[in-house]
This record gives structure tokens, C-alpha cells and sequence, in this order.
């Protein structure tokens, strides 16, 4: 079986804001295109428009709607990867040594010429990150874009993974969690972000920040606007200056 590091130098990984992700998809689709031509072998993606299509994908979006009156109930987009725990259970089962966790930076990978697709790392995992390509007969997870962060032929800009340089909504943030002092820990501290099913004692360096409750609407509603106009009390443009000067 694999060790695991005594130690690391650093613990780079995301944190994810459920407040503020829309679920569009364009950190999926980002990561397939850049972890088709990157650092392993390219991902399946057979049949990709017809009835039968293969593929493997190392980003994905659950979608959920969260429990409460019908007005209160609320939509969440869950974007899940691997985690890159501390304690990784999927290190620790691996029988040739293929999946790895880097001691400079935390990152867990595999080295896919010596896996031999026996599965265990997926059924260790408890966050399902792991995926069978069906095409390589390897398993594939995200690498954080380690041949991207450190690519210094990319502009600065772009050295961060692929989904977090696509996310159109800010959603994602990528740095050293083994900081205090990085501005991905204090966002960690400041929004009480969490770890994915801490129970199982994985110790997850990605966090997650979750959904900020809604406001209230202050007295304000749009039924103000209908009664404005059909009192003509200043119409649309008098309905909005009093909305206004309700919210200070």
C-alpha cells in the first residue's frame, strides 16, 4: 500500500462559494477541454451527440433544492471534485502505488502508467471524485491543474486550474490553505467555511462556503409598483425614489 507524506511544504486547494456559484457549468466544461490535452492521458469522451455517449468527467454540479415554505425554499449548486485530503483514504488502498500525495504541495494525483484500474481507490473514496475512464482503463481525478499553475510559459493570470479561471460568477478561489495568512484561508475564516463530510475524518483541504441566508425584503415589494401606477402617485420613477429611501 501507498504512504502518505509525513508532512507537507504546502496544502494548495480550492475554496468553493455556494452563495455565489449559478451552476452554469463552465467550470465542467473548462476542466474537460484543458484535462483532455494536459497532464495524463486525454479523457474519454466517445459518442459525445449520439445515443450512447462515454465519457469521464473530474469536475461535476449537483443541483439541489434546499427544504422550506415555497417562499424560503432555496436552489444550491454543488460543484464537486477531489478534495485532495489530508488523510487520504484513496493514497493509503492503492496497491502499486499509483495514486500519490505530493509532500510540496499537498496535491494528490496518479501516475496513470502504473495503475492498474482495480477500482479500490473509488470505493476508498467517500466523495466519489474518483472516475474510471472507459476509454484508458485508468482512473482519472482532478489534478488541480498542476501542469498549469506551475507552467511559467502561461501568463501569471492564467496560472490557477481551469475551473476556477473560467468561473464567470467568482466562485471559486485557489491557494495555499496551509497558510492562515493567504487570502483563501481568511476567506475561509471570515464565511465559516467548511469541510465536506467531516465525519470521516479525511481531513478535506478544499472548503466550502455555504449559502448566505436571504434578506429580507425590508417592506419593499413589487406590489408597491403596481399600486403606483394605478394611483399614477409619480409612476414608476416615484415608486423607486420611496423603495430607495426605505433601504437608507
Amino acid at each position: 500500500m501507498t504512504s502518505l507524506p509525513e508532512s507537507v511544504d504546502s496544502k494548495l486547494g480550492l475554496v468553493i462559494d455556494l452563495d455565489t456559484c449559478v451552476g452554469c457549468h463552465a467550470c465542467v466544461i473548462n476542466c474537460k477541454e484543458w484535462n483532455t490535452g494536459g497532464y495524463g492521458s486525454a479523457l474519454s469522451d466517445g459518442d459525445a451527440y449520439g445515443s450512447d455517449p462515454l465519457g469521464a468527467f473530474l469536475n461535476r454540479i449537483h443541483t439541489y433544492e434546499v427544504a422550506g415554505d415555497s417562499e424560503r425554499s432555496q436552489i444550491v449548486h454543488f460543484p464537486k471534485s477531489c478534495l485532495h485530503c489530508d488523510d487520504a483514504p484513496c493514497v493509503t488502498v492503492c496497491p502499486t502505488g499509483a495514486s500519490f500525495k505530493r509532500s510540496e504541495d499537498g496535491i494528490v494525483l496518479v501516475e496513470e502508467n502504473w495503475c492498474i484500474g482495480c477500482g479500490l481507490c473509488a470505493w476508498a473514496c467517500p466523495y466519489g471524485a474518483r472516475e474510471m475512464d472507459p476509454g484508458e482503463g485508468v482512473m482519472k481525478k482532478c489534478t488541480l491543474c498542476v501542469d498549469r499553475i506551475y507552467n511559467e510559459n502561461l501568463p501569471e493570470e492564467d496560472r490557477e486550474p481551469a475551473c476556477v479561471r473560467a468561473c464567470p460568477a467568482n466562485a471559486r478561489h485557489f491557494g495555499d490553505l496551509g497558510d492562515p495568512e493567504s487570502d483563501v484561508s481568511r476567506l475561509v475564516a471570515e464565511r465559516s467555511g467548511y469541510d465536506l463530510m467531516p465525519e470521516q475524518g479525511t481531513r478535506p483541504v478544499n472548503k466550502y462556503l455555504p449559502p448566505r441566508p436571504r434578506r429580507e425584503s425590508d417592506g419593499i415589494s413589487l406590489d408597491g409598483l403596481a399600486e403606483a401606477e394605478r394611483t399614477g402617485s409619480d409612476g414608476f420613477f416615484g415608486w423607486l425614489d420611496r423603495a430607495l429611501e426605505r433601504l437608507g
